[in-house]
């Protein structure tokens, strides 16, 4: 292993730990009457004590800190002034740059009571990470990601977003392969040793077709579910290695115990 790849390696769990850990440090302010916005400044605040960046601000005009997600928006969600209530659900995704790196984690979390069929829904996306996770190995590619997802998907009755996936991340936010949550197995892009990935199934109760909207002064697009019905995704920056994978955005704990 040369000295760029080790630089690589070392630069990408230390931004996955801090992304990581801002997560860790959100999570007890998630509770019944905080606002999106309140939770941006949290993101925020706390991204910059630890001299990092937040990615999502102004990358494509995004005009936040951070992405709230809450109940039926799929994904992109932007923070401002809505208040969580008893029973919503919100996904919590956070992309720090550290010296140059990208660590890109999101966690899904319950507000108070939540109904248990969007909890067994929640699980899924939780578990549906890890299927797909753990066909990362380098005789791999990323339709074997997908097809993991997507089977174990199916059978717990639940539908997976084909359009809206993972990527690949390192000095840049968002590049090359796509990583899908439904594919076949052999298919797709060779998995690279040496190189991150992101695996962030996003789950719906239906396949009904989702609703696309322009966030203003922006390229960014946020989706919520035609019917209103909840939306639940988890997210890991994974390393390929020569054997298998390490997942960068864990900091000796779980953020979501099903």
């Amino acid at each position: 292993m040369n000295s760029e790849t080790q630089s690589f390696i070392k630069g990408m769990e230390k931004a996955g730990r801090l992304a990581a850990e801002t997560l860790i440090y959100v999570k007890p302010y998630l509770k019944v009457g905080i606002t999106t916005d309140e939770i941006n400044t949290l993101v925020h605040d706390y991204t910059l004590t630890h001299e990092a960046t937040p990615a999502p601000l102004g990358y494509k005009g995004f005009p936040k800190s951070v992405c709230t997600s809450v109940n039926d928006c799929i994904c992109h969600g932007v923070p401002g002034g809505e208040v969580l209530k008893e029973g919503d659900v919100i996904n919590v995704d956070v992309t720090c740059i550290l010296n140059g790196y990208h660590g890109d984690t999101s966690a899904t979390f319950y507000i108070g009571d939540v109904d248990s069929k969007v909890r067994d829904l929640t699980k899924a996306a939780y578990e549906a990470m890890h299927k797909g996770i753990e066909q990362i190995q380098p005789k791999n590619k990323t339709g074997n990601i997908g097809f993991a997802i997507d089977k174990f998907v199916s059978k717990k009755g639940f539908f997976a977003v084909k359009e809206i996936g993972g990527h690949g991340i390192g000095q840049v936010f968002h590049d090359e392969p796509f990583v899908p949550s439904y594919g076949k197995k052999g298919k797709g892009d060779a998995l690279k040793p040496w190189s991150c990935i992101t695996v962030e199934p996003m789950l719906n109760f239906n396949s009904k077709p989702y609703t696309e909207f322009d966030i203003p002064n922006s390229d960014i697009k946020y989706y919520l579910t035609a019917d209103k019905t909840a939306s639940a995704q988890f997210e890991h920056t994974v390393l390929i290695t020569d054997t298998g994978y390490e997942v960068m955005t864990l900091s000796g704990e779980e953020v979501f115990i099903p």
